[in-house]
């Protein structure tokens, strides 16, 4: 995946469900000097009825150099998913 700006390689260090606790992972995050941007959809329907962003899965991005350092800061005790870098 690769993310805007500058072309560099970013990479998903966190999964939250809603956009106030992904917000709050990338407020840790660029506390420690980490930068980080969240990627999630809009608008999605569930059963039929929309929603809106803030509700579903909200993706962490971080550049791919730093993404031990984020993963490690978000909490060690959890095995990284393999998942996480698509």
């Amino acid at each position: 995946m690769s993310m805007k700006p500058g072309a560099e390689e970013w990479r998903i260090a966190f999964r939250a469900i809603g956009l106030l606790a992904a917000q709050t992972v990338q407020g840790r995050l660029e506390t420690a000097g980490i930068p980080a941007v969240l990627d999630y959809d809009g608008t999605k329907s569930v059963l039929g009825i929309p929603t809106f962003a803030g509700t579903g899965e909200v993706r962490i991005l971080v550049p791919l150099d730093r993404i031990a350092e984020a993963r490690e800061l978000l909490g060690a005790d959890s095995e990284p998913d393999e998942d996480l870098d698509e």
